[in-house]
């Protein structure tokens, strides 16, 4: 009599991918959680209890207060202001704005250390103008909670300004007709119409931003603040304690948490229904003279602000240092091929993960909910919980195994990135070919490989690129993980602007900028094509 495997065998074997995915993204953060429960800490646990973890906690709070008011302010005006209106460089202006996503925060932060300093060439140009001397006159201090806050504004307000601006490209025109129509002014179609509406993509962008934030250590550093991340990393390199770092990413992991529930439940009593079905291109209104000029200088500046002031003084400053031997080039290959490692790993677990999506399932939702969580813990944190597993083995964190445990912290910090493309391209593709490759007879293994896999494929190129950027610009990690002797761009320029050689860290700095504009040319260029009913 012939034997049979069970049922349920055959999809048990097609959920096991899935399940390890979602393991190898969840493992960091459960051996942190673990490790901060079960150890004590020691004596440098509780000298950061009593006497820093205040400092650390209400710097963190500051810091995303004041960067989520800068974001909203740079953010909205800009995107309802180039979405609505028709005057002098708007469409450069519709990507131009995008750019400062490029840059880490980090990289704008030795720029505008530089440029605000007191050395720097604004208050140099002040007190030539007026002959006064440093003691005479007040500048603001960049090297300070706001200053960070502001610097840190200026490299993630892109990414409200990107959802803001795919909130107002999608709304009915003819809801915004109708208010004109019963007398509302362009303000109050703004204030009481459009702005409710994209309130729900405005927080989502926001919450991005404000995980970045959290996520910082490279510009928290550099200009002295103390946040929970910077804590995580200073108790792991000065204290030399994992348990006490550990016991410091628990306090910051509670923070995220509590900010992603809040967010999302905010987001969903504010969710909108559009009443009108019918989609038509946006008749933007062409601006007066004088308001066509005011929208123009408003764009100009926060361009100015965020991008090119702070990058131009990076190029200025490479210019100046051109002759810096073999370092920088052996820290660009290092950066490849670490990037490339991580990016290729975090772009196995997405696909894996993007094609359970299309079958469903409760291990689907389990890896999905775990790479979105992966994106919202900071790097410091993944890092620890590798150091944590390479301590239990008969290894050393050097060589091989040191760039292995730095290709796992990216992939489960960056698998989001890479997962949500490809997701998106299956989700476009009609039910009808899946339907049809059934009806001729294809396996659920056959249709995966032959139909879905095919389709999300053609989405690699974008989510591949992000992730490849995104490892490229990862520090705090980077920094704990590294072998000995074996720097990357983000570490040479950190390295160098720690020391105050703030003109040989402009070049890896900007190595690292130009790297990241391709991707953020692209997600800009699919934005301005994405307006329902369309004919792109």
């Amino acid at each position: 009599m012939e034997l049979r495997a069970p049922a349920f065998a055959a999809p048990a074997l097609r959920q096991i991918p899935v399940l390890i995915a979602g393991l190898v993204i969840a493992l960091p953060v459960a051996i942190v959680l673990v490790t901060g429960l079960a150890e004590g800490g020691g004596a440098a646990w509780e000298h950061i209890r009593d006497i820093l973890l205040l400092r650390y906690l209400m710097g963190t709070l500051s810091v995303l207060t004041l960067t989520a008011i800068l974001c909203l302010l740079m953010a909205v005006p800009a995107a309802w202001i180039v979405t609505m209106f028709r005057f002098p460089g708007r469409s450069v202006f519709e990507w131009l704005l995008v750019l400062p996503l490029a840059a880490p925060g980090y990289v704008l932060a030795y720029a505008w250390g530089d440029l605000a300093g007191v050395a720097g060439p604004l208050q140099s140009a002040l007190r030539d103008a007026t002959g006064w001397s440093a003691r005479e006159y007040w500048f603001p201090d960049i090297s300070s909670l706001p200053g960070l806050a502001f610097v840190l504004a200026c490299s993630l307000y892109p990414y409200v300004y990107l959802t803001a601006r795919a909130a107002f490209i999608s709304q009915s025109v003819c809801t915004m007709e109708a208010a004109r129509s019963l007398g509302a002014s362009p303000s109050r179609t703004f204030w009481s119409v459009a702005l409710p509406a994209a309130r729900p993509a405005i927080a989502a962008g926001l919450a991005l931003a404000l995980m970045e934030a959290a996520a910082d250590y490279g510009a928290a550093e550099f200009l002295g603040v103390p946040t929970l991340t910077y804590g995580i990393v200073r108790a792991w390199k000065s204290f030399g304690e994992p348990a006490a770092a550990a016991r410091l990413a628990l306090v910051l992991l509670a923070l995220i948490l509590t900010f992603v529930i809040v967010e999302r439940r905010a987001r969903g009593r504010a969710g909108t229904q559009q009443s009108s079905i019918r989609w038509r291109q946006i008749a933007r209104v062409t601006l007066t003279r004088p308001a066509a000029i005011g929208a123009t200088a408003l764009c100009a500046a926060l361009f100015l602000i965020t991008f090119a002031l702070p990058i131009g003084r990076l190029v200025w400053r490479s210019l100046e240092s051109s002759a810096q031997g073999t370092h920088i080039w052996d820290a660009l290959g290092n950066s490849l091929i670490l990037a490339t490692a991580g990016a290729s790993l975090s772009f196995i677990l997405a696909l894996t993960i993007a094609l359970s999506i299309r079958a469903k399932g409760p291990l689907a939702t389990f890896a999905r909910i775990a790479a979105s969580s992966g994106y919202a813990i900071p790097g410091a944190v993944l890092a620890l919980g590798a150091l944590a597993v390479i301590s239990k083995l008969p290894v050393t964190l050097s060589g091989l195994v040191a760039l292995s445990a730095l290709a796992w912290v990216y992939a489960a910090r960056f698998t989001a990135a890479g997962t949500e493309p490809l997701a998106a391209v299956l989700a476009r593709a009609p039910v009808s070919i899946g339907h049809a490759a059934q009806s001729l007879g294809a396996t659920p293994l056959q249709r995966t490989l032959r139909v879905d896999l095919p389709i999300a494929m053609s989405g690699a190129a974008a989510a591949a690129l992000v992730l490849f950027v995104e490892a490229l610009k990862e520090l705090p990690a980077t920094l704990m993980l590294r072998p000995f002797n074996w720097d990357t761009l983000s570490v040479r320029a950190y390295a160098y602007a720690s020391d105050e050689r703030l003109a040989f860290a402009a070049l890896p700095a900007l190595l690292i900028t130009v790297a990241g504009l391709l991707p953020v040319l692209l997600l800009s260029w699919q934005m301005s094509r994405a307006r329902p009913g369309s004919d792109a």
